[in-house]
């Protein structure tokens, strides 16, 4: 009874903290997504009518998912690949100390230095003119180019972040196992794929949430490059959002928030099961 008393006071805190900040919020956002936003009278589903029959919000979801789904996958690959070549590596703090640079740098240093980079007037087109390529002068953060711009941004200030997970998941793997493995004649790819990667279940499932939470981050380097309506290949949720809080859309955003809750809600849980299941 008093180790019970004991984990109740520990985790009180924490419980209200998250009962008051996160869930009594949302709760009042739920409330407020049935309600207009100027009277508070008792809207029904028109909210969420106006939100799925927005453009703008048909766009911004298709971006985000195209955006995440090209960008996770791709990242925990590269991440895993090179994690597997630094486990063997004797000074690899120091390395991992170099992986984790992209995280601090300011985001309003990466945002002027792409800017240098890729726009009309920009570095690349100053030297592809200088050395006679053929072509005009191209502003990239104005086409569809803006997307794999904003793709490579964000994989590379978070692959370092990634490789340090996988490399603290391998080791965590029971050397014995692989060494097991390597006596019965295992090869280095059966001993990857049938001992190596069943034990880093657990740590593929973290590292592709937090990437998946991580993507959403992104925002600022794409609101400082280019502005709260870049190229329609990166209009992302959170550009929708930054804009209908300026315009004062509180009931359209309030829906809209409820929504992209449920879906994300739904999506972990559902990795969640496809991890367990494995």
């Amino acid at each position: 009874m008093g180790k019970r008393r004991a984990w109740v006071f520990f985790l009180m805190p924490s419980f209200a903290g998250v009962l008051l900040f996160v869930v009594c919020p949302f709760a009042d956002v739920v409330k407020r997504s049935f309600q207009t936003a100027i009277t508070g009278e008792f809207a029904g589903l028109r909210n969420y009518r106006m939100v799925f029959g927005n453009t703008a919000f048909r766009t911004a979801v298709k971006n985000t998912f195209l955006f995440t789904g090209f960008c996770i996958p791709l990242m925990v690959a590269m991440g895993l690949f090179l994690a597997l070549a630094l486990s063997n590596v004797r000074h690899v703090r120091f390395i991992k100390s170099l992986y984790l640079f992209p995280m601090a740098m300011p985001t309003a240093a990466v945002a002027v230095v792409w800017k240098m980079l890729f726009y009309r007037q920009g570095f690349l087109n100053k030297y592809a003119v200088r050395f006679s390529l053929p072509g005009r002068a191209v502003d990239y953060l104005g086409t569809g180019a803006a997307f794999f711009l904003l793709a490579g941004t964000y994989i590379w200030k978070n692959l370092g972040y990634t490789v340090v997970l996988w490399l603290a998941g391998i080791a965590g793997v029971n050397g014995e196992m692989m060494e097991a493995a390597k006596v019965d004649g295992a090869g280095r790819l059966e001993r990857l794929v049938y001992v190596l990667l069943p034990n880093l279940k657990g740590s593929m499932y973290t590292i592709v949430v937090l990437s998946f939470l991580n993507s959403f981050k992104i925002y600022r380097e794409a609101y400082l490059v280019a502005g709260a309506y870049p190229h329609e290949s990166i209009y992302m949720l959170q550009h929708l959002f930054n804009n209908w809080f300026v315009n004062l859309d509180l009931d359209k955003m309030a829906a809209a928030a409820v929504v992209c809750g449920a879906v994300f809600l739904v999506g972990i849980l559902f990795l969640q099961r496809a991890w367990d299941e494995r």
